[in-house]
């Protein structure tokens, strides 16, 4: 009787084990899968590549850049990043370095991204030093299982002067109003 009481309580254990470990195992595809898309936009971004850059976003997407300035949808970012793609961003290079990942649901997560930035030009087309900070970021999970940027908040650690674009304009987004 009481080796059978063992094999049951092993068999739960097991069992109990075993969901611990499936139920982990998604987790662990979407990290990998945020990764790869965050990874995504920086290669998107040093191609110069705006509707590459524009197709990691979520169609709805929020951008708040370092001077609080808004850009709401894909098709804003491509206007708004269009004309610095070909102008003082033109020579970046960005990297990024995952700080952290926190799933708030299963799928939305809250993502940070430590970056660096070289290459980038002023208006007056001086050289601008290496730029440094992170990007604040809301992911979303969609069907295929890719993950795309929903909130894009950028926090810069190092001094730039603010560069105009009429398509920023500093305005809440329509989802805020």
């Amino acid at each position: 009787m009481k080796a059978s009481r063992r094999v049951l309580w092993f068999a739960f254990l097991l069992v109990i084990s075993s969901a611990k470990i499936a139920a982990a195992a998604p987790q662990d595809a979407d990290r990998a899968a945020i990764e790869k898309s965050v990874q995504t936009y920086m290669d998107s971004w040093n191609s110069h590549n705006v509707h590459a850059v524009a197709m990691t976003y979520a169609e709805d997407c929020d951008f708040v850049n370092n001077f609080g300035d808004v850009t709401h949808g894909r098709a804003g970012m491509e206007a708004t990043f269009g004309p610095f793609m070909t102008g003082v961003y033109s020579e970046t290079h960005q990297t990024g370095k995952m700080r952290s990942i926190r799933f708030l649901k299963p799928d939305v997560a809250a993502v940070d991204v430590d970056w660096e930035m070289t290459g980038a030009k002023n208006q007056d087309g001086t050289a601008r030093p290496t730029r440094k900070g992170i990007h604040s970021l809301v992911m979303t999970k969609q069907g295929d299982g890719s993950w795309l940027i929903a909130v894009m908040h950028v926090h810069e650690f190092t001094a730039t002067p603010k560069i105009t674009n009429p398509g920023m304009t500093g305005a809440p987004s329509p989802a805020t109003k």
